[in-house]
């Protein structure tokens, strides 16, 4: 879901050509790109990294080669691509969990659309961590915590919400407590989702209650 604790890029991968070669304008070439995103993941959670070469994804997607150099000038561009996908599934249901009216509700959705990120495929979900950590996305990155931090000063600000002393940081602080049990479960392989759900929701309560603000005499 997160960025993991692996070395920093090298000089030359900031070179490296990350954006598609172009975008698919018809029907039947944005289900190609689709069919080509997805071959990637499944490469990845079937091979890992070693196996995960564009010859391999464009054999499971069905197309040649070439058709994949259509889209994608190479592996790590097609990395790009499909960490944008996941990230956009994971918005989805940020947008989701904004839209309820409960405090109690939007965070409590907030923490299962973060375990569901990471559990829904875990072996992917793995091993695009270590993907964002190696590649230049920071402007992506901070894209979706950006909007993820947002929801959370929004949902702090909602009627039953409790009132807190400075509620940017406690978004922060809440972001940075389900980042970092999520990602941990995630590094040792958890798979049990409403397990992690519940001891994180705790987490969050427990942190909610002790940053109460004082109540006036």
């Amino acid at each position: 879901m997160f960025e993991a604790g692996i070395p920093a890029m090298t000089e030359s991968s900031s070179r490296i050509p990350l954006s598609p070669r172009k975008a698919p304008r018809q029907r039947r070439s944005a289900a190609t790109v689709d069919a080509i995103v997805e071959a990637a993941a499944r490469v990845l959670e079937r091979d890992g990294f070693d196996g995960y070469t564009t010859n391999a994804v464009a054999a499971l997607a069905g197309v040649s080669i070439g058709s994949l150099y259509q889209y994608f000038p190479n592996r790590d561009a097609l990395t790009v691509a499909l960490v944008e996908r996941e990230s956009a599934h994971l918005l989805d249901d940020v947008g989701h969990a904004a839209a309820l009216s409960s405090c109690g509700d939007a965070l409590r959705a907030l923490v299962r659309a973060a375990v569901a990120h990471q559990m829904r495929r875990p072996v992917l979900a793995r091993l695009i961590d270590f993907e964002e950590a190696r590649l230049p996305l920071g402007a992506r990155t901070a894209r979706v915590t950006d909007r993820i931090h947002a929801t959370l000063r929004h949902v702090l600000a909602l009627h039953d919400a409790p009132r807190v002393v400075a509620p940017d940081i406690v978004a922060h602080d809440l972001l940075a407590i389900v980042k970092g049990m999520v990602d941990a479960a995630g590094a040792r392989g958890e798979t049990d989702a409403d397990a992690l759900e519940a001891r994180t929701w705790r987490a969050v309560r427990g942190y909610l209650r002790e940053s109460r603000a004082p109540k006036l005499a």
